[in-house]
């Protein structure tokens, strides 16, 4: 198609504008236009001679156009077909047939534009011939290294002669940026544009070699890595079906060395047994079921601390000083610890054989709080040894301390050698906690293996069921705590020795408060001792008002919750506090309320109500008995939550006060009657019926104490006479009258003096052999008296 056919140039045709590149005379391409210039700029060229000049904007972002916005020159060619698409757009179909360049802008509204068409100068053929067999070879050399050429260009440019042309359509191939394009495109001089031409291509050239490089060493890394992924993967593969693996092999190695090490400090049968287990987990496979349990049992074993022992001498003198630091009062306690260790240093003096020696078990036995478990941290302390603590409470499954068989899935040793792993040595101090809150069930009953791991005859052989074989425990210090020793099993109480840790005095509450509680508590709470101050009237308002406890654990809350309110005040306040002081009168503003723990002695003595003493989970405690006379037939009605023991206690209590009436040596008031003396005394108990209550209904009691007590508000209530109210008292009674020794004699005591009593009667047995163990404030302030029969009760309890 020749332009010629569509009449002479300069001619004013209409514009259409290309985004993104420049279009050849030699093209039939499509073009898409969307924008409303473009299409009336074609609706207009369809409307003329179909004769449309097409152009390539600078910057295809821009919207607008302008004069400025777009290359001077393009391509005069016609439009073939006109489609309009779904979505909007227009599809041209458009031919090029020769190269243009406007002169000047005739119209915006379609942009039409004076374009003429553009006309090479005339050249030197030779020398044109020669610069494109240059041009020829270097298209060459880039066409072998880019796969941007297509196979029939190169033999298009050898068979076509027009230089012109040549360059178009290498042009068109090559990436060229817009600038260099429109270069090449705007030039009329061939010569020129050759020479710009080939230095394009040689800029080419380098470009696809440094890309191809790049390229091959990227797919040779890329292949490097397959291969070597690929060969591992195979070589794992030959292994697993040999039966080899060399990382398991590794580890296997290590066990034996392991085991070679421990040798020395094995007995025959334990390293038999690991070594068995490392010899079969060898010959499995390592995907099989029972690999995985093998190889948990090995690394299990191979963690027990076998030949690893505390290095450090026992010294008693370390072991007191420990205990007097930790310890305010405790006095029994810490005197029993320290010959228990004197025992075992004398024996590493003496007996170099045993090194240890076979001690027996302690058990702190006591109410919460009052330091069982602390007393157990100090040793461990002093003693420069490892701490582990097991707790007992509720525990039902023998096999937690046992081992749990392999065959079993989960299956690991017991506490006991876990224990021992965390220590990481053979003799550490392991703490049995809550022992008498063992459990038993369909599991077993573990206090069966606390008997083998109590009795240091035969825990030098104990048997994990995990580990299967013997652990010898002797050099563990085994010390038990319990709150209540009648809840253990009397084999086990065998196994032990039992030290009572008893309630706290008052004053002994002040001084651990004072030397230890509130100085702990001020580090937890970033306080100073310059910021706060507890009065001691405070503090004794808060031993007596707002705890109730043997213990002090209760009074540490108390005080951590004054703490917290002094560091609340401490941040809000704006300006400086310079000390906070604790008065008996601010503690409502810091503690929640007051707790009576015992009640006070009554003012005034009445009839039918006496004191009695009884001991409770945590500490001693006072229990107004009281009794009423109803008119009736002499039955005896209880209430008050009362045990069996306590109510077999009542009726004897009845019975012993009959035969003392029956005797004459208790004696009824007379009233008036027109019965005789006798008859009225003879018949008394038969009148009334009696109802005797135990306040504090809710609360279950029971036990081998309140006899004495029981009689004395009988024959208070039978003989109408008062009771003293300052007077407390506790044993058990027999039918004949005597008075029976009972337990807990200090804590009942303590409570008794909390109380304010002036006296309290005891058995004569608890008198005799108990007295030394009484705090000596409680001997001052209380009067202690001993009693062998009811008559002595009554002599000192009725007025």
């Amino acid at each position: 198609m020749q332009i010629s056919n569509y009449g002479s140039f300069p001619s004013i045709i209409p514009v259409i504008i290309e985004d993104e590149v420049f279009m050849y005379p030699f093209m039939i391409a499509p073009i898409f236009i969307s924008d409303e210039a473009n299409i009336k700029a074609a609706n207009k060229a369809l409307e003329q001679n179909d004769l449309v000049f097409v152009s390539c904007a600078k910057n295809s972002q821009e919207q607008k156009r302008s004069k400025d916005s777009f290359y001077d020159v393009g391509v005069i060619g016609s439009i073939m077909r006109k489609v309009a698409l779904p979505d909007g757009r227009t599809k041209l179909l458009f031919q090029g047939i020769t190269k243009g360049r406007i002169i000047s802008i005739e119209n915006d509204n379609p942009l039409q534009a004076l374009v003429d068409v553009i006309t090479y100068k005339d050249y030197d053929a030779d020398k044109i011939n020669a610069i494109m067999e240059v041009l020829r070879e270097k298209v060459t050399n880039l066409a072998n290294i880019s796969q941007f050429f297509p196979p029939d260009l190169l033999k298009t440019i050898d068979d076509n002669d027009d230089p012109n042309r040549i360059i178009d359509l290498i042009s068109s191939i090559l990436r060229l940026k817009k600038d260099q394009s429109y270069k090449l495109f705007a030039s009329n001089d061939t010569e020129e544009r050759l020479l710009f031409l080939i230095d394009l291509v040689i800029e080419e050239i380098q470009t696809q070699k440094l890309q191809k490089e790049i390229k091959n060493k990227v797919h040779n890394k890329m292949e490097q890595i397959n291969k070597e992924y690929f060969l591992k993967e195979q070589l794992k593969q030959i292994q697993k079906e040999l039966g080899i693996d060399k990382q398991r092999d590794e580890e296997i190695d290590q066990y034996y060395q392991k085991l070679e090490k421990l040798r020395p400090f094995l007995d025959k049968d334990t390293h038999k047994e690991i070594k068995k287990q490392i010899d079969r987990l060898s010959k499995m496979h390592q995907d099989s079921a029972d690999a995985n349990i093998v190889q948990n049992y090995i690394e299990w074993v191979l963690e027990i601390p076998f030949g690893k022992f505390a290095k450090k001498k026992l010294s008693i003198k370390n072991v007191q000083k420990q205990l007097d630091r930790d310890h305010y009062s405790l006095q029994k306690p810490k005197e029993r610890i320290v010959e228990y260790f004197a025992v075992r240093e004398l024996l590493n003096q003496r007996d170099k054989a045993n090194t240890e020696g076979k001690g027996t078990i302690l058990c702190f036995f006591g109410p919460p709080g009052v330091g069982k478990t602390s007393l157990a941290n100090s040793i461990a302390r002093a003693i420069n040894r490892p701490l582990v603590r097991i707790a007992l409470g509720g525990l039902e499954d023998v096999n937690e301390l046992r081992g749990h068989r392999r065959t079993y899935i989960g299956a690991m040793p017991g506490r006991i050698v876990q224990g021992l792993i965390e220590a990481k040595e053979m003799n550490p101090v392991m703490v049995l906690d809550e022992i008498d809150k063992v459990g038993r069930s369909m599991r077993g009953d573990p206090t069966s293996v606390l008997l083998e791991i109590l009795d240091p005859e035969q825990n030098v052989a104990f048997r994990d069921y995990y580990t299967n074989f013997n652990l010898d425990l002797s050099q563990i210090i085994f010390i038990a705590t319990a709150n209540d020793i009648s809840n253990i099993p009397a084999p086990l109480r065998d196994r032990m020795e039992f030290i009572s840790v008893s309630s706290y005095t008052p004053q002994e509450k002040e001084e651990i408060a004072k030397k230890y509680l509130i100085p702990q508590e001020l580090k937890k709470h970033a306080l100073k001792e310059s910021e706060i101050s507890i009065t001691p009237l405070a503090l004794k308002m808060i031993i007596e008002k707002y705890t109730r406890e043997a213990g002090v654990r209760n009074l540490r809350r108390s005080i951590a919750s004054i703490m917290r309110k002094c560091a609340k005040t401490i941040l809000e306040s704006k300006e400086k506090i310079r000390k906070i002081l604790i008065t008996p009168k601010d503690l409502p503003l810091y503690l929640d309320k007051i707790v009576f723990e015992i009640d006070a002695a009554l003012k005034e003595n009445k009839v039918g109500v006496v004191n009695g003493l009884a001991w409770t989970s945590v500490g001693g405690d006072v229990l107004k008995i009281e009794a009423i006379k109803i008119k009736g037939k002499g039955i005896l009605t209880l209430t008050g939550s009362l045990g069996d023991v306590m109510k077999e206690s009542a009726h004897i209590a009845f019975s012993v006060i009959k035969v003392l009436i029956d005797s004459e040596i208790l004696k009824i008031s007379p009233k008036k009657s027109k019965k005789s003396k006798k008859d009225q005394e003879i018949q008394a108990y038969n009148l009334y019926d009696i109802h005797l209550h135990v306040p504090e209904g809710a609360t279950p009691k029971d036990g081998p104490s309140a006899g004495i007590a029981m009689a004395s508000v009988i024959a208070s209530i039978l003989c109408d006479v008062k009771t003293k109210s300052d007077v407390a008292m506790t044993g058990e009674l027999t039918l004949t009258g005597s008075v029976l020794p009972i337990g807990g004699l200090k804590e009942k005591l303590i409570a008794a003096h909390k109380a304010g009593m002036k006296k309290v009667l005891i058995p004569e047995k608890n008198y005799q052999r108990d007295l030394g163990d009484i705090p000596e404030e409680v001997k001052k302030e209380v009067q202690i008296i001993p009693v062998k029969k009811i008559e002595d009760v009554l002599t000192q309890i009725l007025i």
